[in-house]
């Protein structure tokens, strides 16, 4: 008899655990979904355009952070994400991936269809180097990736005499949210050593424009790897069930 009881409380139990575990990722992926729908509205709104947004929520189980009112983590993925520089321009970046962290969503936010708060939100992105050169739209430029630096050729136009090849390495920086690429240690095996040469060389630059992202990110921080310019930004307090408006 006893056994026979044990067996029915053991066979409850799982079937309570078993329910608990569906109604856990039905609510995990009904939030999922909705955050997605917001985020893809966003984009949408901004002139920009992207994949399915796939939005994870970090952790387990879902439902004890839905109680707790505190999330571990947001993931939300933009694959080909592609927006206007405002140039006429469309800066396009195979993979937008954003990380949502001390995300705050009380139980009774959420009943009510109240807000839900990250805390700080970073996003980075590749823009590749012929989408560089393309934007750029400067004849005979060429970009590309050595020892973590961005090496840039260009045809210097010299009055008078036929364009002249020069190399070097650049600064990059972050500027109003728009990336500048500077020359430094200009090489050529043709360049004259002659003053205002140098003044034209030290006077190269150009300016990336980076378009409008979602979730209020600001580009932040820039940097040159193989395949193009890593570009990384970042946001506070920001309203992920307004999808960032």
């Amino acid at each position: 008899m006893r056994r026979r009881l044990l067996t029915v409380v053991v066979v409850l139990l799982l079937l309570l655990l078993g329910g608990a575990l569906v109604l856990d990722r039905v609510g995990k992926s009904y939030a999922e979904g909705m955050l997605a729908d917001r985020i893809a509205g966003e984009v949408a709104a901004q002139n920009s355009t992207s994949g399915t947004p796939d939005v994870t929520i970090a952790g387990f189980p879902f439902l004890t952070q839905v109680a707790s009112g505190d999330y571990h983590q947001v993931r939300i993925e933009l694959p080909d994400f592609a927006a206007p520089d405002g140039s006429g321009g469309t800066v396009k970046m195979s993979l937008l991936d954003i990380r949502a962290e001390d995300v705050r969503a009380p139980l009774e936010t959420l009943r009510n269809g109240g807000d839900v708060i990250a805390g700080t939100v970073t996003g980075a992105g590749t823009i590749g180097y012929d989408e560089i050169t393309a934007l750029l739209d400067q004849k005979g430029v060429k970009l590309a990736e050595q020892d973590g630096k961005l090496i840039a050729t260009v045809q210097l136009e010299i009055p008078g005499q036929k364009p002249l090849e020069v190399s070097g390495t650049t600064n990059l920086t972050v500027e109003n949210g728009s990336i500048r690429v500077r020359f430094s240690e200009v090489t050529s095996k043709d360049l004259p050593a002659l003053p205002f040469l140098q003044s034209m060389i030290d006077a190269l630059s150009y300016q990336l424009k980076v378009p409008e992202l979602p979730l209020n990110l600001v580009v932040r921080e820039v940097e040159a790897l193989p395949e193009g310019l890593r570009v990384t930004a970042g946001a506070s307090d920001v309203n992920l069930s307004a999808g960032g408006l």
